[in-house]
């Protein structure tokens, strides 16, 4: 699986809290909705899963019968049943790493990081759509999936990397690739709705100072404005935050923040979320006072950008994907390697008295624990209050693709 970093050599740690302190939430209900087998219906869950307006949840694992696989987890009874809505094939489209977004049409978008045409070893990766059979008479019926566009590795980019499209009120898609572009350091593109077809273009190509390698996708603010982040490069080598604002012609690209490889954090592997004032919240797996991750800030200040850290862990390897906020200005997240146990954490950021309370909702225990271990992917919050999210390892599946350290759940937790 490609990695920006080996994750696996990272040890046990503590927490270290910033603003007014940190405790251990004791009234949430933690649940395990499925544990993969590493069967029909897959292993290694690495993105975050998509609610629908019924509640059903919707995600993608990188590993199965075939390399990857689409799936719904779907309340039944008051039991919840897994259908494997697609499964890829191995001389096709190939791990699909990031998650599935819901479009204007109300069927699934998602990217996959190989297969489709293109210059590299198993393809260059594409963007997908999957449609539901017309008609159904079994239990089991599998999606159709349609190939939007193919990367050629070129200067339209290459391989997409754990991101999830967004569209825009045109029913235009938006998206990042790791690699590619005019200096091979990856690119956003836009995909246009033409004819019967998609269109491709390029909205901006990384040069290595304003970023390198954006590893997740990009979000929209209230003006029309594109935010992001790049893993590495920047003025320091650590990573950015970008901004992409459109303008007649053309979109014009700004950082706003390169980070230095210290208290401030490291390598931003996931994106940034946008609240109602304007200010962006995002996360990095290392650095911080602690080395083992941050979550920052963002503020808008007379047309500059102000850095404030609201938290950072010791020791291991931290968040690794978008938080989620709440209506109150709450924040959620996971943390890969982080916990009591080293081995994943679930956590709530709340606003108070001019800082933060940090909430720990979950310590995952191991990797051959029954409840999971990894959470690479963040968390998806329904109308309730509810937190849903992934485990790449432990859970009940005991499968030989499982290597005696689980293949990974789907968790539930509720208030």
């Amino acid at each position: 699986m490609p990695r920006l970093t080996a994750l696996f050599i990272i040890s046990t740690l503590s927490l270290i809290a910033l603003g007014v302190g940190s405790q251990v939430a004791q009234s949430q209900t933690f649940t395990v909705l499925h544990s993969f087998t590493g069967g029909e219906d897959g292993f290694q869950p690495y993105a975050r899963p998509t609610l629908d307006r019924a509640g059903a949840l919707y995600g993608t694992t990188t590993e199965g019968a075939g390399p990857g696989t689409v799936f719904q987890l779907k309340r039944t009874d008051g039991h919840w049943v897994l259908n494997t809505l697609f499964a890829f094939s191995p001389r096709g489209e190939r791990l699909p790493l990031g998650g599935v977004v819901f479009g204007p049409d109300g069927t699934l978008y998602g990217t996959t990081y190989e297969g489709g045409s293109g210059s590299c070893q198993f393809g260059c990766g594409t963007v997908y759509n999957l449609r539901p059979p017309a008609a159904c008479r079994t239990a089991k019926c599998p999606w159709t999936e349609t190939v939007l566009y193919s990367f050629t590795g070129g200067a339209d980019g290459s391989e997409p990397y754990y991101i999830d499209l967004i569209f825009d009120q045109a029913g235009n898609l938006y998206g990042t690739t790791a690699g590619g572009g005019s200096a091979g350091y990856g690119v956003v593109f836009k995909l246009t709705p033409s004819g019967s077809g998609w269109t491709e273009s390029v909205i901006h190509s990384f040069t290595g100072s304003d970023g390198i390698f954006p590893q997740t996708g990009v979000i929209f603010d209230s003006t029309g404005n594109l935010y992001g982040t790049t893993a590495i490069g920047g003025l320091y080598g650590c990573g950015t935050v970008f901004q992409l604002s459109p303008s007649e012609s053309d979109w014009v690209a700004s950082t706003v923040y390169s980070f230095q490889g210290g208290a401030d954090g490291c390598q931003p592997a996931g994106g940034v979320i946008v609240d109602r004032s304007g200010n962006l919240y995002g996360t990095t797996p290392i650095g911080g006072s602690g080395g083992g991750g941050t979550v920052f800030e963002l503020s808008p200040s007379g047309g500059s950008w102000t850095y404030s850290l609201l938290y950072s862990w010791s020791g291991g390897w931290g968040p690794d994907d978008n938080l989620a906020i709440d209506a109150a200005g709450n924040l959620y997240g996971t943390t890969y390697q982080d916990g009591a146990y080293g081995s994943g954490s679930v956590f709530k950021l709340t606003p108070i008295d001019g800082g933060w309370s940090y909430i720990d909702l979950r310590d995952f225990d191991g990797y051959a624990n029954v409840g999971g271990s990894g959470p690479y992917g963040g968390v998806t919050l329904d109308a309730s209050g509810n937190l849903y999210g992934t485990t790449v390892y432990g859970g009940r599946g005991a499968g030989e693709n499982c290597l005696g350290i689980g293949c990974g759940v789907v968790w539930e937790i509720t208030p």
